[in-house]
């Protein structure tokens, strides 16, 4: 009965090395390593995605792609803390200065929060023209897998985390016009509704695949704008609520009397 029982399990270990010795995964040829190796240069498509009879051979992420994405989206986090907070610090009087620190970084924690909630979702999610839905709601479903809609390298959650960090030094740029007029309390409740009224709808229009402004993907956009670096979701949003806060809060109580 020793010897059964004995039997058993070698046949029992030894199998699943048979079945792997048996099918041996052919190896990529030069054409495969070629087109990915093009495809991962230039970040565009590969294999199937572009409809080429060729598969790729690489299905995750690109490590280069994905390094130098995370050192940007630190770079623009730096951009808000502590270098805007310092340098809206500097402009307000000594008894202020803690103030704007805490409102720069209280924003920063309401925007990650509010982006993982349905930021992302609303902004990059297909949907209407004007808004996106709520297919990531949460982050469901964001992994380290590319979407193929922004970028067929970069893995979708690194990318969420670098759009988050211009969704966070927007909202910062609008304190500049409200320093020594709102209190925290205010500041942050201005900042959860200026995001769903004014930063989600406008950054889907220009960046969202399906946007009614977006010239790069979306061929029937109405508005054929180009908006890399910012210029009308993040500068232009913020700078026209900036003047229309100051016109409505008046001068600085103490400068002009």
């Amino acid at each position: 009965m020793r010897q059964v029982f004995f039997l058993v399990g070698v046949i029992a270990f030894l199998s699943p090395l048979c079945a792997q010795t048996s099918a041996p995964s052919a190896s990529p040829s030069l054409e495969q390593r070629v087109a990915d190796l093009e495809a991962y240069v230039n970040n565009s498509a590969r294999g199937a995605d572009a409809g080429s009879p060729v598969t790729s051979n690489v299905a995750g992420p690109g490590p280069g792609h994905n390094a130098w994405m995370m050192t940007c989206a630190a770079l623009v986090l730096f951009m808000t803390l502590p270098g805007l907070a310092l340098f809206y610090g500097g402009l307000v009087r000594a008894k202020n200065v803690l103030s704007v620190l805490a409102q720069c970084l209280g924003i920063a924690g309401l925007v990650t929060i509010l982006w993982w909630v349905a930021g992302y979702s609303l902004v990059f999610s297909r949907g209407s023209p004007f808004i996106g839905g709520l297919n990531f709601a949460f982050l469901h479903g964001v992994n380290a897998r590319p979407k193929n809609d922004y970028s067929y390298w970069v893995s979708q959650n690194v990318f969420a985390m670098y759009q988050l960090m211009f969704a966070i030094i927007t909202p910062a740029l609008v304190i500049g016009a409200v320093a020594e007029r709102m209190k925290f309390a205010a500041v942050l409740v201005f900042v959860g509704v200026w995001m769903f009224a004014v930063y989600f709808p406008i950054a889907h229009m220009v960046w969202g695949i399906d946007g009614w402004m977006n010239g790069v993907w979306n061929a029937s956009a109405k508005i054929t704008a180009i908006d890399f670096a910012g210029g009308t979701v993040v500068h232009m949003t913020s700078g026209w609520s900036a003047l229309v806060l100051c016109i409505l809060l008046g001068h600085r109580l103490g400068f002009i009397k």
